[in-house]
């Protein structure tokens, strides 16, 4: 495992940017750019805003080596599409070959029935004139599954997601009442990971899954895994999700600190998604937190998530060894109960031992002081950051909008080193 400084940007920056936003049935505008690596996501939406007058645009997308697309919304994505960008024309320049612009493809404010995510030309929900409504009501009790075998099934049968497009490779894994497989989608060429799941199950691991697919649909942040569709086959039900071939964090061996700090930025901006979408994730682990050779960092297996409408849940679900003491304790939790399991999962990941036996876990975490990292083996920041998520009362601790703003996250959002694997 490599873990590499970023340098494109110092190497560009005294170079002229072309940037090329394709515009539908139309052609294409060029946009030269003399100061490319300062370059703001909202300086580009208010040229597209020039461009596409109409239109109202509140993201655009790039295409990486696979032509897949890539969405930016934000100066954090703007960013990692201009290292991309300027590495791609570094190993341009290396072997000789003509520069090409830099192509954008504005994306226009639609309706949630017409959202295509990720690129990939499945059409997983009914359009507009049929009526559809929501997958996810936030005026729905956080307790209550309100769509039923029938109307779901229904959703995903207007996809074009089918058995006879998916040729199974290797088994990931096992877990939420289903297996994991990598699988190779032949319409699109894309690879997968297919969740299938038996429907001859318990009525909670049904409203489990049903849960986790209202709340794919709704999902589209780059720090959130990809869904693609799903369809039905006899009793068995599959879910298509982005593959992240750098697997999840529980099978790394210790992570250096600095690299952690970067992978935090990103778990953290995923619970802050989810959190403005009043879902609790209820099970962050770091088998939950997947990474990619692109060095993007994901949290997947909303299969224990829940709307928050209320910002409290009471049901007891989840992984104990992950668990705040107010969930050991069947007490009210909240969103404060993830930042106590993101604490324990890093504290884990960095100290890069095992769990304590259930029983006695359990104890400790209700009964005993909250764990603490060995002093003088890590910084003050880092430090810092744990103790801070693993206060033993829920309001002391920090919710990630705040924790975003520590020391260690400020520190490393913008550092010089990018994750490889």
């Amino acid at each position: 495992m490599l873990w590499l400084p970023l340098g494109p940007f110092h190497a560009m920056e005294n170079q002229v940017l072309v940037i090329r936003i394709k515009i539908p049935n139309s052609g294409a505008v060029d946009w030269t750019v003399h100061s490319g690596p300062q370059l703001l996501f909202r300086d580009v939406l208010d040229v597209i805003g020039q461009v596409l007058p109409e239109a109202t645009t509140t993201a655009f997308e790039y295409e990486d080596e696979d032509g897949d697309r890539i969405t930016v919304r934000s100066d954090e994505e703007m960013k990692a599409m201009l290292s991309y960008y300027y590495s791609t024309v570094m190993e341009q320049q290396v072997n000789g070959q003509l520069t090409e612009p830099l192509q954008i493809f504005p994306r226009a404010c639609k309706p949630p029935g017409e959202r295509n995510i990720h690129g990939l030309k499945v059409n997983t929900r009914a359009g507009p004139s049929q009526h559809s409504s929501p997958a996810v009501s936030d005026s729905l009790p956080s307790n209550s599954l309100k769509k039923s075998s029938a109307e779901l099934k229904k959703i995903l049968a207007n996809g074009q997601m089918n058995e006879q497009d998916i040729r199974y490779r290797d088994t990931l894994g096992h877990g939420n009442g289903g297996t994991v497989y990598k699988a190779y989608h032949v319409p699109s060429g894309k690879i997968l990971a297919v969740k299938v799941i038996l429907l001859d199950i318990t009525l909670e691991l049904q409203k489990q899954i049903m849960s986790e697919l209202e709340i794919l649909y709704k999902c589209d942040s780059s720090y959130i895994i990809g869904f693609y569709g799903a369809f039905f086959v006899e009793n068995r039900i599959s879910i298509c999700t982005e593959f992240m071939d750098g697997g999840s964090l529980d099978v790394y061996r210790k992570i250096p600190e600095h690299v952690l700090g970067r992978i935090a930025v990103a778990v953290v901006k995923g619970l802050t998604y989810l959190w403005s979408l009043k879902i609790l994730h209820r099970d962050v682990k770091p088998s939950n937190m997947l990474v990619n050779t692109r060095g993007q960092v994901k949290l997947c297996d909303f299969g224990v998530s829940t709307q928050l409408v209320n910002s409290i849940a009471k049901t007891y679900v989840g992984t104990n060894a992950y668990m705040a003491p107010e969930r050991i304790s069947g007490e009210q939790y909240g969103i404060h109960s993830d930042v106590w399991s993101l604490g324990i999962s890093f504290m884990e990941i960095q100290k890069n031992q095992g769990s304590l036996m259930p029983l006695q876990l359990l104890q400790c975490i209700v009964d005993e002081d909250s764990p603490v990292l060995p002093v003088g083996e890590f910084s003050e920041p880092f430090v810092h950051f744990i103790t801070q998520c693993m206060r033993k009362q829920p309001k002391e601790r920090p919710a990630p909008e705040e924790l975003m703003v520590s020391k260690l996250l400020v520190t490393l959002e913008f550092s010089s080193y990018n994750i490889c694997v």
